[in-house]
């Protein structure tokens, strides 16, 4: 389905609640695209109502659904292709994200992060195809390494998180399509005018830019001024340092290193 029809479903169909989903940390609801008459299309999404959400000490309360919303516009104004398609509507339980839910073959729901990270004994890192990313010890006292796959649909995702400020890019939040198209989710926590960049996907850190990156990241800038959308979305605050983020990044020409002074990873990683 083309992406602006996806859009239009979202923004115009019935959403008819299917069930909660568990493992989410605010309210997070399947939903099921209804025509006028209560009538399934065949189309769901996720809905996640801005009253669900749980608040936060460092991010304000209120915002986690526009932050969604968010993070689609600059993905797609960057031409990522990464975040599925997403809006800002009223639903059954008030204004919230809504976003076209992602198709997975079965077996890939038994392995949440679609097989592209995963955790290799020490000794037994592939010398090819996997990037480390933090190692640490069992509760044997084994050694082991995490590691994510050398995969330039990931190195993508990699360099939009560092745009947008991804506080949590855990690898359960990645998936890819029945298409095999890449898909990341669950963006409340990015935007925020502090640098709070928390990610798995660290194994590319330092690599110079390419001409794609490049080209990317100076349309994610310019989406700061040409989305007007993103004005009642983010503070003024928040699209400055966005704008600063990007210009930093073009500056440095290489994706960035992790920050010395805090935590550079999510919690949990998965």
């Amino acid at each position: 389905m083309q992406e602006d029809e996806a859009l239009d479903l979202l923004t115009r169909l019935t959403l008819e609640p299917v069930g909660a989903l568990p493992q989410a940390s605010n309210l997070t609801v399947l939903v099921d695209l209804t025509d006028a008459h209560g009538r399934p299309t065949g189309h769901r999404a996720v809905y996640k109502p801005v009253r669900g959400e749980r608040p936060l000490h460092d991010f304000p309360s209120g915002t986690l659904a526009s932050r969604e919303v968010a993070a689609y516009l600059l993905s797609r104004a960057g031409g990522f292709d990464l975040v599925p398609p997403t809006v800002l509507r009223e639903g059954p339980f008030g204004p919230g994200s809504v976003q076209w839910w992602v198709e997975q073959d079965e077996e890939r729901l038994a392995d949440p992060s679609a097989g592209l990270v995963d955790v290799f004994p020490a000794d037994a890192l592939p010398e090819q195809g996997w990037l480390a990313v933090v190692t640490g010890e069992d509760e044997d006292g084994t050694p082991f390494v995490i590691a994510h796959a050398d995969d330039p649909r990931l190195r993508s995702m990699a360099l939009l998180d560092v745009l947008i400020n991804n506080a949590d890019r855990k690898a359960a939040h990645l998936t890819l399509d029945r298409e095999g198209r890449l898909r990341g989710f669950d963006h409340g926590v990015c935007l925020h005018e502090e640098d709070k960049l928390r990610s798995v996907l660290w194994g590319w850190a330092g690599d110079p830019l390419t001409e794609t990156d490049r080209a990317a990241t100076g349309a994610v800038r310019s989406a700061v001024q040409e989305l007007p959308a993103l004005a009642g979305m983010l503070s003024a605050a928040e699209l400055s340092a966005l704008d600063d983020r990007c210009a930093a990044v073009l500056e440095a020409d290489a994706l960035p290193l992790p920050p010395p002074g805090r935590y550079p990873l999510p919690w949990p990683l998965w």
